[in-house]
């Protein structure tokens, strides 16, 4: 069955009015075209400016408690559940790349902002493995990822698959709320990944918490294998 093309950019001349694209880096931070125009259903130009503000104010509170993010250590990042590409855009630095994934899952189809913003994305479900060789990202971070995923697959699953992709010595920042994450960081300390539980930017009493997980360098070989043991032992 045949279906029609859909445009990955709001065409330049729309509807007889033109449609302009800022320049790079401030197209990062400019109201994309398929957002004035209403294209993308609850998403208004205040909502994505508050959006972007938000991510400036979450990196830098990473950048608080990891020096690396501006030293170039990280060059090939993931976000896993990367919503209008705050997170990128936020990140402000020509020697960083990253791959925004907007899930299967996601409530709204953002993946037309990201181009927009000038940036590179993808859909996938991450009940299924990504397509990318082992190895391949130096910094994964996923934002309210395991509560979208929450019954849908297990959390073993997505953590062999980020062990997969992610480097020796690589670090994972999860975002979510801290029940979910507790059960998170339970699953890594098996994988035998260093973690740290952070609080909000907010505060203590926000209940949205930040988990870091380093991938230890000598338990590359069997982290998949620890994890596949303990999901036959606990069914």
């Amino acid at each position: 069955m045949y279906k029609k093309i859909e445009t990955c950019v709001t065409p330049r001349i729309s509807n007889g009015d033109e449609s302009e694209y800022k320049p790079f880096p401030e197209r990062l931070y400019a109201v994309p075209p398929r957002i004035t125009s209403g294209s993308i259903p609850g998403v208004s130009s205040d909502k994505y400016i508050e959006d972007s503000k938000m991510w400036k104010k979450h990196v830098d509170g990473y950048k608080k408690f990891n020096k690396y993010i501006d030293t170039g250590r990280y060059r090939n990042i993931i976000d896993m559940n990367a919503g209008l590409g705050g997170f990128a855009a936020a990140l402000e630095s020509s020697k960083l790349w990253v791959m925004n994934v907007v899930p299967t899952l996601a409530e709204t189809n953002t993946l037309g902002v990201i181009y927009e913003r000038g940036l590179i994305g993808i859909y996938h479900d991450w009940c299924e493995a990504f397509s990318t060789y082992p190895r391949s990202y130096d910094l994964i971070h996923a934002n309210s990822l395991f509560s979208l995923y929450n019954e849908r697959c297990e959390f073993e699953d997505i953590l062999i698959e980020m062990d997969r992709i992610l480097r020796p010595e690589g670090t994972v920042i999860l975002r979510d709320d801290v029940d979910v994450l507790m059960k998170v960081k339970n699953i890594v300390e098996l994988m035998r990944w260093d973690t740290k539980l952070i609080d909000h930017e907010d505060g203590p009493f926000v209940t949205e918490k930040i988990l870091v997980a380093v991938k230890q360098y000598w338990v590359v070989n069997s982290t998949s294998s620890q994890l596949r043991d303990y999901k036959k032992n606990r069914s």
